[in-house]
């Protein structure tokens, strides 16, 4: 007869620390804590993304302790561990960056080594910066035991409506001439004032509505302040949650469906979020076993028009839809429009629509989110772009403040320094097509974000009359003509290999085209006389994920199957 009690909440923890052949790891636990009643209790695993690396996830330790709480007090035995997180902000324009979408699968991967080795029966995760989230997310699919994610909160804004995008354009301003040191180091000292992830609709925002669209997270938790009781008390509720979750064995695999991520898609479109969204996204659906793809986004974001007037390209920031609701009051308009699917289930244990059925309308006198008859854009801003540059997809955002269409010539660079340097200068001029390669997922390695270039073309006053495109991808802070994710990626001989100095180039986002005017034959010519650089790292992490890392078009994961 077997030890372990036929407690169904208890399948992953029984096996260790049931019955006499389990003295040692018992011995190991009370040593941090557990007395003789936690051994019978369900184990729930927080995982924390804390750390002083960065402003949006220095509050998460004290968010961690009290999803503990929570689920201790439901009936549980709450074990905090920590994994990774990068700061985008501080890493952007450096060779760090290169380590930030290389975290994401970093983060997975710890989630996942840690709750299967110590047997945790559920999940709390908590993240607070854009790569963490969808980390998370991605380390909860693979385990897919009863899983809560909660956001770790928006930070507020700093002096004079500023964030962190702000800091990164007065460096473009300070570089042409327009301020000067003073006025950028007072941008500098007052653009973050504490805890929490960058202020507007950038990636982190995204990505916790998306998720929160998604199911996975509960009512609410992606639009709350970062320091405030409802993020407490979110935190403990999420805790609590997972218990329930436990008693009717809801997994993230009844929660992640595809209905489900045409719910996250939608809600990001229609808040105007960041391109990060179509990767992680895919990312995330691959890891559950969704088969999600670039043609996806093109076909929802037909039907769904964006409403947000959010920053970047808009005015407002999260703290402000905070304080008029958040995002509840924007899905519950879009399923009342047939826009989203109400029958999806949720980590509360209910549908969408039935979390939804108490949600309260937006205040009449609010700016911020547009009604559907009268949107800021009547169709997605997310384009996926396929033609001669890129056959396999690439992913622009346009707002349609920066026009719809853009033809220029190529200037061409082999690394985001090299851009960098030229746009500071004054080599970059209106009329240009930048073009960054070999900042791809493996040419790169890992694909680093341009907000540094694209912040200093803004910055420099060329938004609408220089066009950027790159095998790298793009902050969620960035805005301006830019282009990101264009497969195959340069190191793999696509075509953004072959461009050269004054080649035309064409970016149409109402045919969702792009094109170099070179003929086929051409193209071959250049082909054949192209030869693959040699990898930039041979050891470590950034050469192992070279070696794994799918296309860009798939998700840029590392554990695919086959």
């Amino acid at each position: 007869m077997s030890d372990i009690p036929q407690d169904s909440r208890r399948r992953h923890s029984a096996p260790v620390v049931d019955g006499p052949g389990k003295a040692a790891s018992r011995a190991m636990l009370r040593a941090v804590g557990f007395t003789d009643n936690d051994f019978t209790k369900p184990q729930v695993g927080i995982a924390s993304t804390w750390s002083m690396v960065t402003p949006c996830n220095s509050h998460i330790g004290e968010l961690a302790e009290h999803a503990c709480a929570g689920a201790d007090a439901a009936g549980g035995k709450g074990v905090i561990f920590n994994t990774v997180t990068i700061s985008d902000g501080i890493a952007n324009g450096t060779e760090g960056m290169k380590y930030s979408l290389v975290s994401r699968e970093v983060i997975a991967d710890s989630i996942e080594t840690v709750a299967g080795c110590e047997g945790f029966d559920g999940l709390v995760a908590i993240g607070g910066c854009d790569k963490n989230m969808p980390g998370c997310l991605m380390g909860l699919a693979r385990l897919d035991r009863p899983s809560v994610f909660v956001y770790g909160g928006t930070i507020l804004p700093g002096k004079g409506h500023t964030d962190i995008v702000s800091v990164f354009e007065a460096m473009g301003a300070y570089s042409r001439g327009d301020i000067d040191r003073i006025e950028l180091k007072q941008i500098e000292e007052t653009a973050i004032p504490g805890p929490g992830s960058c202020g507007g609709m950038y990636t982190a925002n995204t990505m916790a509505s998306a998720i929160e669209a998604l199911g996975m997270s509960l009512p609410g938790s992606s639009a709350q302040n970062a320091v405030s009781r409802d993020k407490r008390e979110d935190c403990e509720a999420a805790g609590a949650a997972v218990l329930e979750l436990l008693a009717h064995d809801i997994r993230p695999s009844h929660i992640m469906t595809r209905k489900a991520f045409e719910n996250a898609i939608t809600v990001a479109i229609a808040l105007g979020g960041s391109t990060n969204a179509v990767l992680h996204l895919i990312a995330m659906a691959r890891t559950i076993g969704v088969p999600l793809t670039l043609a996806d986004f093109t076909t929802i974001g037909r039907r769904v028009p964006v409403v947000a007037d959010l920053r970047p390209s808009g005015h407002y920031m999260m703290s402000e839809l905070v304080a008029i609701g958040g995002i509840q009051p924007l899905m519950k308009t879009l399923l009342e429009a047939g826009l989203l699917h109400g029958d999806c289930l949720t980590v509360t244990g209910k549908t969408l629509a039935e979390n939804l059925s108490d949600v309260a309308p937006y205040p009449d006198d609010q700016k911020i989110i547009a009604t559907l008859e009268r949107p800021v854009k009547t169709e997605s801003h997310l384009r996926i772009l396929h033609g001669n540059l890129a056959p396999e997809g690439a992913v622009a955002k346009i707002t349609g403040k920066e026009g719809t269409r853009f033809s220029g010539t190529a200037r061409v660079f082999g690394s985001e320094e090299e851009a960098q340097a030229r746009i500071n200068d004054g080599t970059v001029v209106a009329g240009d097509v930048v073009v960054i390669r070999y900042e791809g997922p493996r040419g790169g390695p890992g694909m680093r974000e341009m907000l540094t270039p694209t912040s200093a073309i803004m910055g420099r006053g060329l938004g609408s009359e220089v066009a950027l495109i790159t095998d790298g991808r793009f902050s969620g802070g960035s805005h301006g003509f830019v282009v990101g994710h264009v497969t195959p990626e340069a190191f793999d001989g696509g075509p953004l290999a072959l461009v050269e100095d004054g080649d035309v180039i064409t970016i149409d986002a109402e045919a969702d085209t792009i094109e170099v005017a070179l003929s086929d034959e051409e193209l071959m010519r250049r082909r054949a006389a192209w030869r693959q650089p040699a990898p930039r790292y041979t050891r470590g992490v950034l050469a192992k994920y070279a070696r794994l890392v799918s296309s860009a078009s798939t998700g840029a994961v590392t554990d695919q199957e086959g």
